[in-house]
């Protein structure tokens, strides 16, 4: 019998050698495919971030553009049709030359004149003040008065509104028309942003006797964010910066050229009536305040109007409004005449 011996290479497996793995063909490996997931990340947040740069650039750029170019009516009426007063069309220059004015002279048997300074998107009619009914107030009682638009209301030449700075300019122009053809005591009546601007006009003239000031709107940065504010809930930064660059594309005028601080601060020396709603949310009440506190002339007070809003205390007060503003021309008036018992 034939025995036969195994040796250990005979029944041991042979060595074992790996066989590399190989990616699947056509599916990236999982490093792969998050890099790549990265990648679209970056891409669509960079797309939104891109959109929402360029919403947030063109948002404040309307706004700039609609603060620039208020939507103002067309005048629907004239003082001979609305109350029966005889007027004569003017056209002036404003001080700077910069501008032509277009208005309405009402004469009256007297030299003293009252001009009406209208508000911010509006023009000389001032429908919701009412400036007609304040003309023929005026007239009744002896007051020429001078009715005109400022720049941005002129629907012939019209210009981009500046907060004040040119609608100054234009304002010194009515009053230096006014002295000429009236010769006597003048008084700017403003409202609103024709309140500021009245401000701003008599830190450059001393042809103002005396000035009425009605919901007092100066165009600072901190006022025009509380107006956005009314409308949309942004923060204050960026939004104070992105309008302080945006604006003069449109208006040709910086923020800081508006002498808001200077309008508020100084001592005019001359009679003023300062008239506020404790309610005005487009005009804070610390801007007439502050004026008042300023005052040093025995003529000048503040009267607030609890509850009242912007422009609407003739409408909400007509009589007290009427009965105030009267008292406060007659004692202006018996101050230019010599009469001590106006102090």
């Amino acid at each position: 019998m034939t025995t036969t011996t195994m040796t250990p290479a005979a029944w041991e497996s042979p060595p074992y050698s790996p066989v590399p793995e190989l990616p699947s063909p056509g599916l990236p490996s999982i490093k792969n495919r998050t890099r790549s997931r990265i990648r679209r990340l970056v891409l669509v947040a960079s797309v939104f971030l891109g959109c929402a740069v360029f919403i947030l650039f063109a948002f404040f750029l309307i706004v700039a553009w609609s603060f620039a170019h208020p939507s103002v009516p067309a005048l629907q009426s004239n003082p001979l049709l609305a109350k029966g007063l005889m007027y004569e069309e003017v056209s002036f220059a404003s001080q700077d030359g910069a501008s032509e004015v277009s208005g309405w002279w009402i004469p009256a048997s007297g030299e003293r004149t009252v001009v009406l300074s209208h508000g911010y998107g509006t023009n000389r009619e001032e429908a919701w003040v009412p400036m007609y009914d304040i003309a023929s107030m005026l007239h009744g009682q002896g007051y020429n008065v001078l009715m005109f638009d400022y720049g941005y209301a002129d629907s012939a030449n019209r210009l981009p509104a500046t907060g004040g700075v040119s609608e100054s300019q234009q304002l010194l122009g009515a009053l230096q028309l006014a002295k000429e053809k009236g010769g006597g005591e003048l008084v700017v009546w403003g409202f609103s942003m024709g309140a500021g601007t009245a401000l701003q006009a008599a830190l450059q003239t001393d042809l103002i006797d005396g000035m009425i000031l009605d919901s007092t709107f100066l165009a600072d940065a901190d006022t025009i964010y509380a107006n956005i504010r009314n409308y949309a809930n942004l923060p204050k930064t960026p939004t104070v910066q992105l309008l302080s660059r945006f604006l003069p594309l449109f208006t040709g005028t910086r923020l800081s050229q508006i002498p808001s601080a200077q309008a508020q601060l100084t001592d005019y020396g001359i009679p003023i009536l300062l008239i506020h709603g404790t309610e005005d949310d487009k005009a804070p009440l610390s801007v007439s305040e502050n004026v008042a506190a300023a005052q040093t002339n025995p003529l000048s007070e503040l009267w607030l109007v609890p509850g009242a809003i912007h422009e609407m205390i003739y409408r909400t007060h007509p009589e007290e409004y009427v009965a105030r503003t009267t008292a406060f021309l007659q004692a202006i008036e018996a101050v230019g005449t010599g009469d001590t018992r106006a102090s």
